[in-house]
């Protein structure tokens, strides 16, 4: 992570965290864990809790705090009580809250507001770093919950291209209901259909959309005898694991690893990948470091520009600045030795003027 490595330096230098404390919730991963060095090389105290107790990563976390000093609240496979604990003691620490939060998915923002409302007058701000979780804040910004600004780190250009184009990869781009996606991916080749249709003939399903009930019982009902449901959303809400559940005669648990089977009463066999979790951190690594490097790097960059700008923002939903997703495309560039042009005085100058004719 060549990126978050020159980070590193720039953040020592500068401390644009000064003595602030960050309360995370991401995925407890080998690649979190420099985001997480990042935020204390630039001065912060940070609490960090998991975004998802399946992809937690032990040797991680208590690497995390025995060789770093960081406050882990995380471990692999606890229960849903104990990840919501997880993220309380996140937000509790130091005792009188963060003055930033790092969200993944949504959940750290939702607790703050809805169990630990006496800790937002210190919230200076946030970053979330997932289409769901933009998506709930938005949500709480139209309805005038959200209590301080988020930047949505998930929402640039540099981002998408590289994190859920090359990131989650091409497989989930078969059904779709925004029409400019289902366009494109037409245009690319691919077969788009209703659910209903697709459920009839696909045998691998792989969900990634950031809402719930993708794949119904419905679906289910038409589905061909050992299909392979997966979802590389977020949350598990969007295959509807008990519908599925309520469906079968028998559950064979991890019949290989991360695979369960659910023999339903006519005989059919559903195959679930990962209990319907994100699939590719719960039943392998998740992204490699090339594109969390850019990913990290551009939220690290947002939150130390949000840091001396909380004044000046609302609360509310708000976008990278432009000139950090340069920057950060910029610099990964350089990692790679690729260089490019700039424009030139007389370009830029064309560019901005409307009386140059041809």
């Amino acid at each position: 992570m060549p990126l978050m490595a020159g980070l590193m330096a720039r953040f020592a230098d500068q401390r644009p965290f000064g003595q602030l404390a960050i309360a995370a919730c991401l995925h407890v991963t080998a690649e979190t864990a420099m985001l997480v060095r990042l935020l204390r090389a630039g001065g912060a105290s940070v609490g960090l809790a998991a975004s998802n107790p399946l992809s937690t990563q032990d040797d991680i976390a208590a690497a995390l705090a025995v060789r770093h000093g960081i406050a882990v609240f995380a471990r692999a496979g606890v229960d849903r009580r104990g990840y919501y604990r997880h993220i309380e003691m996140a937000l509790s620490e130091p005792p009188g809250g963060p003055d930033l939060v790092i969200d993944d998915g949504g959940d750290l923002v939702n607790t703050l507001h809805t169990q630990a409302a006496a800790l937002l007058p210190r919230v200076k701000g946030g970053c979330e770093s997932t289409t769901t979780g933009v998506i709930r804040l938005r949500r709480m910004a139209a309805e005038g919950a959200l209590a301080f600004p988020v930047i949505a780190a998930n929402d640039t250009a540099a981002k998408r291209l590289v994190d859920n184009t090359c990131g989650t990869g091409q497989s989930v781009i078969d059904t779709e209901i925004d029409p400019v996606r289902a366009l494109d991916a037409s245009l690319r080749g691919f077969l788009v259909l209703p659910m209903a249709q697709a459920a009839r003939v696909g045998e691998v399903f792989v969900t990634a959309t950031g809402t719930c009930d993708v794949i119904s019982a419905a679906h289910i009902a038409v589905m061909r005898d050992g299909a392979v449901l997966a979802n590389a959303g977020h949350f598990d809400t969007e295959i509807d694991v008990r519908a599925l559940a309520g469906l079968a005669a028998a559950v064979r648990h991890d019949v290989r690893p991360h695979v369960d089977a659910y023999e339903l009463g006519d005989g059919r066999t559903m195959l679930l990948l990962a209990e319907g979790r994100v699939v590719n951190l719960v039943a392998a690594e998740g992204h490699p470091p090339e594109v969390m490097d850019l990913a990290f790097g551009i939220e690290a960059l947002a939150l130390a520009w949000l840091a001396g700008n909380t004044d000046k923002l609302p609360a509310g939903v708000h976008e990278v600045p432009a000139d950090i997703d340069a920057e950060a495309a910029r610099l990964v560039l350089a990692t790679m030795g690729t260089s490019i042009d700039a424009l030139t005085p007389a370009q830029q100058a064309y560019l901005e003027s409307w009386r140059i004719g041809s």
